[in-house]
């Protein structure tokens, strides 16, 4: 019964008589191990810093275990640091000579007087240039270069422009032992006088806010020799003009009083005794020479056109100067002496 019982549950008939076979079971998938990633070709840098001028070797930055980040410091008479090769820890070049190297032991080679080149006469990289981006190969030589002593944009540019503001000040409120004693602390009676001063006074005040709260430098900092080029222009500019608009004895100048104009000093003004349009008389000799320097036919008829205008212009100024001055000189003519 046993034997019947396991053979009616294990071959199972079909409706035809046929007996039904049991289905194998589905295999097991193989897991594949995953491919081992390439590794990347490590490249190594070598870079070595010369002085510009001399040549001599004042850091080497060599090739070393791969790090993330800025070189680490290896010592050694030179400077000398172990960098990876991925060029991404190189990213920081420039910034870790000027920064790290022994080359700002000294406190007078601070980073800002420093300059890092590819070429002795060439132009200084930046701190933020990357390595593989530059035109080397692997082994890389730059150039140092002293700046010279620097100081700050912002610094030069706050002393340039608060002198005029302070120096024109002074001569306007006439502050003693600038003018005689009697005309201190005075003020004059000509309105362009504060008129000027107002407007001195809005330049550099705008120009100092502008400074402080509007430029942005490119550069940090510029060498100190130029605060002094820079304050010697400005300042002695600002105090040489006060001293004479400001001056107790200063009027005005004034087109409404007409004069008959009369040579002085200047030999340029003594043709005056000739002609009444001298400027005229002096612009045609030039056209003239001009002529005769280019033998153009051009620049003749441009001349000969000029002279015809500048004459009918000469002509009725002499006019009006005959009228209005009873006393004006009789030698002199419009525009050609003797002649026109």
């Amino acid at each position: 019964m046993d034997t019947l019982a396991l053979e009616a549950t294990g071959n199972k008939k079909t409706a035809n008589g046929a007996a039904a076979v049991a289905p194998l079971p589905a295999p097991t998938p193989v897991k594949r191990k995953p491919a081992k990633k390439a590794k990347k070709a490590v490249v190594f840098f070598e870079v070595e810093i010369l002085d510009a001028k001399t040549k001599d070797k004042l850091c080497f930055l060599d090739k070393g275990p791969k790090q993330s980040g800025r070189g680490k410091y290896a010592g050694g008479s030179l400077g000398q640091y172990a960098f990876g090769g991925d060029p991404s820890s190189w990213a920081d070049l420039i910034f870790i000579v000027k920064n790290q190297s022994q080359l700002v032991t000294d406190p007078q080679w601070y980073p800002a007087r420093q300059s890092i080149r590819l070429d002795p006469k060439g132009k200084s990289l930046k701190d933020e240039d990357v390595l593989q981006h530059l035109p080397v190969g692997t082994t890389a030589t730059f150039y140092f270069r002293d700046l010279g002593a620097q100081i700050s944009w912002v610094t030069v540019f706050l002393t340039e422009y608060t002198g005029p503001l302070v120096i024109y000040l002074m001569f306007y409120f006439r502050v003693p032992f600038i003018y005689a004693p009697k005309y201190d602390f005075t003020t004059s009676k000509h309105w362009v006088v504060h008129l000027a001063c107002m407007c001195h006074s809005f330049h550099y005040v705008k120009r100092l806010l502008e400074t402080l709260f509007v430029h942005r430098f490119s550069h940090g900092t510029m060498p100190l020799r130029n605060i002094f080029k820079n304050c010697t222009y400005y300042w002695g500019f600002a105090a040489w003009m006060a001293y004479y608009i400001n001056h107790p004895l200063y009027t005005p100048p004034s087109s409404k009083t007409r004069k008959i104009p009369y040579p002085t000093k200047n030999p340029f003004t003594w043709i005056f005794l000739l002609v009444s349009c001298p400027n005229y008389t002096y612009e045609l000799g030039s056209w003239l020479g001009f002529t005769l320097m280019t033998q153009c036919l051009p620049v003749a008829f441009f001349t000969l056109v000029g002279f015809i205008q500048m004459t009918v212009w000469a002509k009725g100024k002499h006019r009006s100067y005959l009228k209005e001055f009873r006393d004006y000189p009789p030698l002199r003519s419009p525009i050609l002496p003797f002649i026109l």
